[in-house]
């Protein structure tokens, strides 16, 4: 009995993967095993850094909820703190979007905490 190879399979597999490397450099984008190589690559980043770019927003909401608790007197910490002793249950990015976009509203609960 012959050897039996699914060529379409495979050949739609491979099309995919050098799709997915549109836009590459080099041999990167059009040479099979090199593409794989980058696309897989590519994908391990892309999985880390969705994660990794929830940090960092967080890390940002921070530094301006801090800078602009800093303008009235109080740091980060002890705002936070008394927001929780009020029950003022707002979010780090609503508030840090407050403290960029409006600077009014963002006074206005800084005094009501104090």
């Amino acid at each position: 009995m012959p050897r039996s190879v699914n060529s379409v399979a495979k050949r739609a597999r491979r099309k995919k993967v050098l799709k997915q490397a549109k836009g590459y450099f080099g041999r990167r984008k059009n040479v099979w095993t090199v593409a794989k190589n980058a696309v897989d690559k590519a994908m391990q980043y892309s999985y880390r850094d969705r994660r990794n770019k929830k940090r960092t927003f967080r890390a940002l909401w921070i530094m301006r909820i801090n800078a602009g608790a800093r303008l009235h007197g109080m740091s980060y910490s002890r705002f936070m703190g008394k927001l929780k002793a009020n029950n003022i249950e707002l979010n780090r990015k609503v508030l840090a979007d407050l403290a960029m976009n409006n600077p009014e509203a963002f006074e206005a609960i800084v005094n009501k905490v104090k």
